[in-house]
């Protein structure tokens, strides 16, 4: 996955990864899908693009994200040019891997190759061992991390009036695919019940028609990373209760930018979230999300503590960890 004009949000805590890896002074060639949709015939494309490049670019070794079908074209381009090959998993491969035997089957097409695998949580990567344990020995956890230059505190006001976003005080933000797995319905049901405020999304899916012409409610479609930081500078509180995260990146720059957050405890997020940085709820508990936002509330806006925890994830620090894995490989 890559960002481009046409999804400016598309795989770009991938791209921070790898611009970070280009700082630290590695040489990188990069072959992605940079849109949503396409249909499959994007997977025939990547793994012919995949060895093309790795046959002209001769890599030391060959990194992939995403397992289904990331990994086995970069499998494939490692085989061409007899390149170690290290994948990193995120959350849809291992609901892949549960849900599909050909998936399992591609899935450990690569694996099986793969010299080194890496899993953005420890609750993805025990997912990712039950379902195939023959990779419990050589799963590393290693997140995409956050770059702290560009999550950064922001004066939340004059972050609004840039954005004209109006409304009244809480400013809440939620961030990402408007489907039911991210529970943003139950969301915008529960700041409804709530009765006071101003939420506003950031991102696009198949639930958008439904949040139309709601009180309170701003709805600002997908954003590059660049403006996510802005939007998330822009709120007091980012709400990200989904189910079944495999890590949380929005949860993590939300922290970055001192901004207290409502996170799930289905997911990686609790690896990360102190009680000081947020609230944690199960969002699939009736009633769980509008608790959360309530106690929410009473957490400070800007939040140092929740910077301070995010500093931990600091994507340089990833970057280098990424990289010994890498020459380990």
């Amino acid at each position: 996955m890559w960002p481009s004009e046409a999804d400016p949000d598309f795989g770009s805590f991938v791209a921070q990864v790898c611009r970070e890896l280009e700082a630290q002074g590695h040489e990188l060639e990069v072959v992605a899908i940079d849109r949503r949709g396409l249909g499959r015939a994007k997977y025939l494309r990547l793994a012919r693009d995949a060895r093309r490049a790795a046959k002209r670019f001769q890599p030391d070794v060959v990194y992939a994200h995403f397992l289904t079908f990331a990994g086995p074209a970069a499998a494939r381009a490692a085989r061409a040019v007899g390149a170690p090959l290290v994948l990193t998993a995120h959350g849809t491969d291992v609901g892949n891997v549960e849900r599909s035997r050909l998936a399992k089957w591609l899935t450990r097409r690569a694996t099986n190759r793969a010299s080194r695998v890496i899993a953005v949580s420890n609750w993805l990567r025990m997912r990712l061992v039950a379902e195939m344990p023959e990779l419990a020995d050589k799963t590393d956890v290693v997140d995409c991390g956050v770059d702290m230059e560009l999550f950064r505190p922001r004066d939340g006001r004059e972050c609004r009036v840039r954005l004209g976003w109006e409304g009244e005080p809480p400013y809440y933000l939620f961030i990402g695919t408007l489907d039911e797995r991210k529970h943003v319905l139950p969301l915008v049901h529960a700041f409804t019940r709530i009765g006071e405020g101003s939420l506003a999304i950031v991102g696009s899916g198949p639930l958008r028609d439904e949040l139309w012409d709601r009180p309170g409610l701003k709805l600002c479609g997908p954003v590059s990373h660049a403006q996510v930081a802005e939007w998330i500078s822009a709120a007091d509180y980012v709400c990200q209760p989904t189910d079944g995260e495999a890590f949380g990146q929005a949860v993590l720059e939300a922290m970055a930018c001192e901004r207290s957050v409502l996170a799930t405890t289905r997911g990686g997020p609790p690896e990360f979230v102190p009680a000081e940085a947020g609230v944690l709820v199960d969002p699939t508990e009736e009633g769980e999300i509008e608790r959360g936002l309530r106690q929410l509330a009473a957490y400070p806006t800007p939040n140092p503590a929740a910077r301070e925890a995010a500093s931990a994830h600091d994507v340089r620090v990833q970057a280098e960890r990424i990289t010994e894995i890498l020459r380990s490989a």
